[in-house]
């Protein structure tokens, strides 16, 4: 079976969709289905299994900067390898988001499944509302990565859809080796912008202990301001950092922090943390509280605490969560474990099982020109 994953969204930039393809993509590779990933790229493709369709340009969406491809030359591209490549199922991650993946779901080159990622607010959705219905009913499968994601999608084109989790990759957090520091450290990792909330998190650096480091790792249209405004010397400003170095880093953090104030619809980056055996203290937002506290993928909840969750916005809280965790080896220890112990529920090998399950019920079965 040859299975393509798109992803409207650059391999060059970090995030959360990008990861998902990847990472699905080598579990399916490492069982010996063949399979590739198309998607925008802004340098060397990150997998020999990419194929590159372009540069991509940013985009304002959900709140955030979206690094999509909608111009001419990458939907040629898309064309041009859909047809050479000649999947028997191809898997469209955000099928609506301008760009690659709605010219995936216009060509339908084989059956199609849909997986959608966006909760909140999508501009994508309303862009392309004249086309929603009729390029939904194009999806011979819909999944949704959580309820929140569903509810969005729903409320624009209907009908149903299955809610799978987020997968991580287990081996490969627990596996890196730890960056070294010389000190009780909290780690930031997202793009510097309002809803990630990073400027609560360096409000909070005069709340945290003298003898502590705060990296914060990424870039974005924050940055200068926040970095102007917060010139503490505890703060170290790592700039973009490749996806070895951001492993290590999240296993030699003491704590990693996840400020975000809306738009998460799962908190994949919170599970990677606790695969890393690093303790998190995040935002008590809907889509990190899924992650937390609500029942994993085979029906289980936690019987400890996973992460500590604070409410978003309000630095002084979120400073005194950070230097109890800092301040408490016991707590951090306990914290780590259960982590280590919630992540493996959500490991992409499981979400593997699932889509695997799902393309080989497609194959043979929908007719390509539907």
């Amino acid at each position: 079976m040859r299975v393509g994953l798109v992803c409207p969204y650059s391999l060059s930039m970090p995030g959360g969709v990008q990861g998902q393809v990847l990472s699905l993509a080598r579990s399916l590779r490492s069982r010996g289905v063949e399979t590739r990933v198309l998607a925008p790229c802004d340098g060397p493709p990150p997998e020999r299994f990419v194929i590159p369709l372009g540069s991509s340009v940013p985009l304002a969406t959900n709140g955030s900067v979206a690094p999509l491809a909608p111009d001419p030359a990458a939907q040629l591209r898309t064309i041009r390898a859909l047809w050479d490549e000649d999947f028997d199922v191809v898997h469209v991650h955000e099928p609506f988001a301008p760009g690659v993946t709605v010219t995936t779901v216009l060509l339908k080159p084989a059956p199609l499944i849909g997986t959608f990622h966006a909760a909140g607010q999508s501009r994508a959705y309303q862009t392309l509302r004249p086309l929603l219905a009729w390029g939904a009913a194009r999806l011979d499968d819909r999944v949704a990565v959580s309820s929140e994601a569903r509810e969005l999608a729903q409320g624009h084109v209907g009908g149903d859809f299955d809610t799978l989790f987020n997968g991580i990759e287990c081996g490969r957090f627990a596996a890196a080796e730890p960056w070294p520091t010389d000190r009780p450290t909290v780690l930031f990792l997202g793009r510097h912008e309002v809803r990630k909330g990073l400027g609560v998190l360096l409000s909070a650096v005069p709340h945290l202990p003298e003898d502590c480091r705060v990296w914060v790792a990424g870039s974005g249209p924050q940055t200068e301001e926040l970095a102007a405004a917060h010139r503490d010397p505890r703060i170290e400003w790592l700039g973009r950092i490749d996806d070895a170095e951001r492993d290590r880093r999240l296993a030699g953090a003491t704590v990693f922090c996840a400020p975000s104030l809306r738009g998460e619809s799962f908190g994949v980056i919170l599970l990677e943390a606790m695969a890393s055996g690093t303790p998190v203290v995040a935002s008590d937002i809907e889509g990190y509280r899924k992650v937390a506290t609500a029942a994993a993928p085979d029906g289980s909840l936690p019987d400890e605490p996973t992460a500590v969750l604070v409410p978003p916005e309000d630095p002084v809280e979120l400073g005194s969560a950070l230097g109890r965790v800092l301040g408490d080896p016991d707590g951090a220890e306990s914290l780590r474990t259960a982590g280590r112990r919630w992540a493996a529920r959500f490991d992409v090998e499981l979400l593997c099982d699932h889509y695997l399950a799902r393309y080989e019920r497609l194959v043979g079965s929908v007719p390509v020109d539907a």
